[in-house]
């Protein structure tokens, strides 16, 4: 191989023919459908609606009253008392996990030279997601900033005294 030539990436894909301007390809094996595809455009739509949901919530948590100096215990417990707040979080807590876990699944797909360790670190991978995504979807819905525990309220400037 020359100095100026460079090496085709590892491709399930090989070349056919000898036409330098437009060569064909073909595929070996099974196609993999529209998967890569609509993971492709999935990056792009949910990075364009993350953008918009963590300005939102930056401007309303750093901006907004207060600012930084506001946020607390009780800060949260009245944000997510709103069910619009609820759903707002719940949506960058999806996306951010769901895009995330696309885009590191992409660099296993490019790194991991060996199937096995490839499935290995898919598995921890997807694990991980799944249970981010179900402990924070209960933090979110069952979060209760004036618990009582046997009877007893648990102390807190934020909660009304019965």
């Amino acid at each position: 191989m020359s100095a100026t030539e460079i090496k085709s990436p590892r491709s399930a894909v090989a070349k056919v023919g000898s036409n330098r301007i437009a060569p064909q390809y073909r595929r070996n094996g099974s196609s993999k459908g529209n998967f890569e595809m609509l993971a492709w455009l999935f990056m792009r739509l949910s990075g364009v609606v993350l953008v918009v949901l963590i300005f939102g919530h930056l401007f309303v948590n750093l901006l907004v009253g207060d600012g930084i100096h506001a946020i607390d215990f009780g800060f949260v417990a009245g944000k997510w008392a709103d069910p619009f707040w609820q759903i707002w979080d719940l949506a960058m807590l999806w996306l951010a996990m769901l895009h995330g876990t696309n885009g590191v699944r992409t660099i296993i797909n490019d790194y991991a030279e060996k199937d096995a360790t490839r499935l290995w670190l898919k598995i921890v991978l997807y694990a991980a997601t799944t249970v981010i995504i179900i402990l924070g979807t209960l933090v979110i819905f069952t979060f209760d900033p004036c618990p009582v525990v046997n009877g007893v309220q648990l102390p807190g400037g934020f909660c009304p005294v019965p």
